[in-house]
């Protein structure tokens, strides 16, 4: 495909760049978030205002309440919408789809994800919910939104990501995955349900790990589809700079190139210095477009010294990255990361050091292991620079290199695209060896979201195999 049509594929799929997988946005009018101030004992946990999911025949909206603080340390309550499908039997029990992020609601994709799943979801009762922070009353903050959209790795003045900080207030550390794990349990118990079958994408299998390590009890068997490992991640995304090389040359395979595409990619980053942005436009093509359409040949037209394409491809991805908070929250997004990221740096180290301390991390892994990227792009892309300025006051939810637990043993099954550099094939490996009952299927040609948006159908057969045998 030449540079006009990679440029269409890139801003016609501009919804599909978040973790969920579910192709294009639409409201329902029925999402509430909403917090209330009073202090209050947490009622007994119960689905409210149950009416028709309106645009989303089959299914049920309702609202669940939950501490804004499960500790009790702090007052208020949130309450979080809810939808249930309203099959008349389920006798497998109740399936928690879980998307991803951070900043992602579930609502919107009842039916896509009912659509698209409908044969494996048999005997299940499909459940999803607006995690807080997300959806209607997802946490806003314009500016950040406007410059980041649905993007990881957008880089963004970094006094604009101060202002959303002090514009949510202290009230951000409580929009953190330990807090979203508790609310599950809250639901699971409003649903009636002694387990729950999870299924997450992206962050949505980070927070099913937690889940399943918090409450193993709880959890009837799992699918991670995307896999974000559970001890955290790296902010340099080390990990996706070094499968970008692998995952260059797999397409040029498929496209029968002729050359070395991660040579390409080197020399580019060497002479232009545009790392971070190239790596961007890569991790959303990794989402939206696997096969890459136009990539290979940009690249190599720009170590040629005709940058014009690249440059194109780079400025469709921002254009399409567009997209509103209550599609993808940038100020849940941020509040979640930016405690939640294995940071080099203390929660009291002041901003003036915090620079010299990431690049001392970056640093401390040679540039031969993130090529075809190097230590700019590892100290430079959006996922470390968004949180350098974010005021972090509090110890980290996973603290910087905590020990990895070993899942519980009930099943899971885990999926990833071999061409996934939103959460690499690595990281998925990585949790599969922390799986005692685990079964990792890796898809060749694949994206992100593989059982949503793998061409090849024997994936979701594989999926209804594995929730059909419980």
């Amino acid at each position: 495909m030449g540079l006009r049509g990679a440029v269409v594929v890139v801003i016609a799929l501009a919804a599909w760049l978040t973790a969920c997988g579910g192709s294009q946005h639409h409201t329902t009018g029925t999402h509430e978030s909403t917090v209330t101030t009073r202090v209050t004992t947490p009622p007994r946990a119960r689905l409210t205002g149950a009416h028709p999911c309106p645009g989303q025949p089959g299914f049920s909206c309702s609202t669940v309440d939950v501490p804004l603080d499960h500790a009790g340390q702090a007052p208020g309550m949130l309450r979080l919408a809810v939808g249930v499908s309203t099959v008349k039997a389920a006798p497998r029990g109740v399936l928690l789809f879980l998307t991803g992020g951070p900043g992602q609601p579930g609502i919107p994709f009842l039916t896509r994800i009912h659509t698209r799943l409908r044969a494996a979801l048999a005997g299940y009762r499909l459940v999803m919910f607006d995690q807080r922070g997300t959806g209607a009353d997802a946490l806003e903050c314009p500016a950040l939104q406007q410059a980041a959209g649905a993007s990881d790795l957008a880089v963004v003045p970094e006094a604009t990501v101060a202002d959303c900080a002090r514009s949510i207030g202290g009230a951000r550390r409580y929009y953190v995955t330990a807090e979203t794990v508790a609310d599950i349990d809250v639901l699971r118990s409003a649903l009636g349900a002694v387990r729950l079958t999870l299924d997450g994408v992206s962050y949505g299998t980070y927070v099913a790990e937690r889940y399943a390590l918090q409450y193993p009890t709880h959890a009837a068997r799992i699918v991670l589809d995307s896999v974000v490992p559970q001890a955290g991640v790296d902010p340099t995304y080390g990990a996706a700079l070094s499968a970008s090389g692998r995952v260059l040359r797999s397409v040029c395979a498929a496209e029968r190139c002729g050359w070395d595409p991660a040579a390409d990619l080197a020399a580019v980053v060497d002479r232009l210095h545009d790392g971070p942005a190239v790596l961007d436009a890569l991790v959303a093509d990794s989402v939206a477009a696997p096969d890459y359409p136009g990539v290979i040949d940009a690249l190599h037209s720009a170590r040629a010294g005709r940058p014009a394409a690249l440059e194109a491809l780079v400025a469709a991805v921002r254009r399409g990255e567009s997209a509103p908070a209550r599609f993808l929250s940038q100020g849940l997004h941020e509040s979640t990361l930016c405690l939640e990221l294995a940071l080099p740096w203390a929660p009291a180290e002041p901003r003036s050091q915090r620079d010299a301390t990431l690049a001392r991390l970056a640093a401390s892994t040679p540039e031969t292991d993130l090529y075809p990227f190097d230590h700019a792009t590892a100290t430079g892309n959006g996922l470390a620079q968004g949180c350098l300025g974010w005021p972090q006051t509090h110890p980290p939810a996973v603290p910087d290199g905590a020990p990895t637990a070993e899942l519980p043993a009930v099943p899971i099954l885990l999926l990833s695209g071999e061409r996934d550099l939103s959460t690499p094939l690595a990281w998925a490996r990585q949790e599969a060896a922390m799986a005692p009952d685990g079964q990792l299927l890796e898809v060749p040609g694949a994206g992100h979201s593989v059982q949503l948006r793998a061409r090849d159908p024997d994936v979701r057969r594989t999926v209804g195999r594995f929730l059909a045998s419980g």
